[in-house]
């Protein structure tokens, strides 16, 4: 690692703002598949569906099941003006609520919802959120019915756009696996793969094996400090069982390619082998594991079990995109980037996918 590469700045690139995906593809497998053998440092454009044509059997494809939750609820102060709330952890069992609130609530105020349902700005944290107690149990269900999904800021739902598509989110802004309700934000990378892609996989020979990092702010929350060294990760929870360690440990062990599905993904599994894992001839295998991890990985980190990862085109500055750069290198990263620009790609949480061997 350089001393470049752990300076925030120099993850920084142009995107025009057109390239911004509003709306995924209308065939999931149809995105585009931007491919950087991180050898030969040669690019290859190609569709999602031709990433089947990357494994072999006995390869090992690692997803995360988490389910994102309907977290965006609006509701009204007593005056009438709008509110918006995002749920920070949605499938907490405590009765008082971390949410962020826009606008701004003060301590003492309520807030209203449809279906009688109102809770009470009780107070602040020192990170700007605020806690909110309902006056209702079940909020989690509640949330699931009248929720919006919580989509990133640079995907306009403004003026009504949020109501107007929620059906449409609810469907698209989730993985076709997803089981394990508790994330606020999807593991964009799994948003491509299809049954269909599954079944061929499947054919070939390839394991899946899964696991859950219930995306949180913590992945999206901006690096605001310049040097990476610096920068602290909020902690996400994660959990990967024992018949899935195996899976994966059996591809170690028999030098299969092993390929994480998202950068949440590969934050679970690195995370394991740091407070599980254990040395068998040479290489790193894990145990079943669950907890909480704030691991943040830039250029200079060394995988442990991972060696090709499925990922998104991601916003400049971002965690993401320097886990994408610790494991191909920041140049690499930024020239493809800039390749993806001239290629037209689409960006970001609704945009193209890019593989990375």
């Amino acid at each position: 690692m350089t001393e470049q590469d752990n300076t925030l700045s120099n993850y920084a690139y142009e995107i025009p703002e057109e390239l911004i995906a509003q709306k995924p593809v209308e065939n999931r497998q149809e995105s585009r598949l931007f491919v950087i053998d991180k050898i030969s440092q040669q690019f290859y454009h190609k569709k999602f569906y031709d990433i089947t044509d990357y494994f072999n059997s006995g390869d090992c494809l690692i997803i995360n099941t988490t389910k994102v939750v309907p977290s965006r609820l609006f509701g009204k102060k007593i005056s009438g003006g709008k509110i918006e709330l995002l749920f920070l952890d949605p499938c907490q069992k405590d009765d008082n609520y971390k949410v962020l609130t826009k606008p701004f609530v003060e301590i003492g105020k309520k807030i209203y919802f449809d279906n009688d349902y109102e809770c009470e700005a009780l107070s602040k944290t020192e990170q700007g959120e605020t806690i909110v107690k309902f006056n209702k149990p079940d909020v989690l269900n509640f949330l699931q019915k009248h929720g919006i999904m919580p989509l990133p800021p640079y995907i306009n739902r403004k003026g009504g756009l949020a109501q107007e598509l929620s059906d449409f989110d609810r469907q698209r802004y989730q993985t076709v696996y997803a089981k394990a309700l508790g994330a606020i934000a999807a593991p964009t990378a799994g948003l491509h793969f299809t049954e269909e892609i599954f079944s061929k996989l499947r054919e070939k020979g390839v394991n899946i094996a899964t696991l859950t990092l219930r995306v949180g702010r913590g992945t999206f929350k901006p690096i605001t400090v310049e040097n990476l060294n610096n920068h602290n990760m909020l902690p996400e929870h994660f959990e990967i069982d024992e018949t899935n360690a195996e899976i994966i440990n059996n591809a170690v062990i028999n030098n299969k390619k092993i390929t994480g599905v998202g950068t949440t993904s590969v934050r679970a599994l690195e995370s394991t082998a740091d407070a599980v894992g254990f040395e068998e001839g040479g290489k790193t295998l894990i145990k079943a594991r669950s907890g909480e991890t704030s691991k943040f990985i830039y250029p200079g980190y060394k995988f442990k079990i991972i060696n090709a990862l499925i990922t998104n085109l991601h916003l400049p500055k971002s965690t993401p995109l320097m886990m994408a750069s610790a494991f191909s290198s920041r140049e690499l990263m930024l020239k493809a980037y800039n390749e993806a620009v001239k290629e037209k790609y689409r960006f970001f949480s609704y945009g193209d996918s890019m593989l990375i061997i």
